[in-house]
């Protein structure tokens, strides 16, 4: 959000003193973190309507941009239209995974990726550390030419998708 933004002045309009401050805890929160204020927050504020105020549709479409902007910064599993995931349909996904073979390419080590995904899905049911979306990130396997090998395009796509929903738990 920009903190210059001018805002044009209405005959009646929003009480500029509500709006000023609203915005300051808006960047403070954009900014630093501080004063957590959510998307869902901004959504419910109401101002004053006094003389001299604030246009009011420029202030309500300064705070649609800001919600967006809000939800943008919000952890993954807080944005809109992510949903939270089940620890058990998420073991059942990684459990029915399938990879292709790497056929004649150099693929990734099959036992090195089922040993990781069992080490998730034991993490999932609590027999285990829970693994973090950062160590599936961060996570490598041995490369072979010859042998059971997982074509690396299909496991690193998977895994993207892995991280993503062990973010939104």
């Amino acid at each position: 959000m920009k903190t210059e933004t001018r805002l044009p002045v209405a005959l009646r309009g929003y009480d500029r003193a509500q709006v000023d401050a609203l915005l300051e805890r808006v960047e403070a929160t954009l900014r630093h973190g501080r004063w957590g204020l959510t998307a869902d927050e901004l959504r419910g504020i109401r101002f004053d309507v006094v003389l001299r105020g604030y246009e009011q549709r420029a202030v309500d479409e300064l705070l649609q941009e800001t919600i967006r902007e809000l939800q943008a910064a919000a952890p993954i599993g807080r944005r809109p239209g992510r949903p939270r995931v089940h620890a058990g349909w998420l073991a059942g996904w990684i459990q029915n995974a399938r990879f292709a073979s790497a056929g004649i390419r150099t693929g990734y080590d099959v036992r090195d990726v089922d040993l990781f995904l069992d080490r998730v899905v034991a993490g999932l049911r609590g027999l285990a550390p829970p693994v973090t979306p950062r160590d599936v990130r961060e996570c490598r396997f041995r490369s072979v030419r010859i042998g059971p090998g997982y074509d690396e395009g299909e496991v690193d796509r998977f895994l993207v998708q892995l991280a993503a929903a062990l973010e939104r738990r």
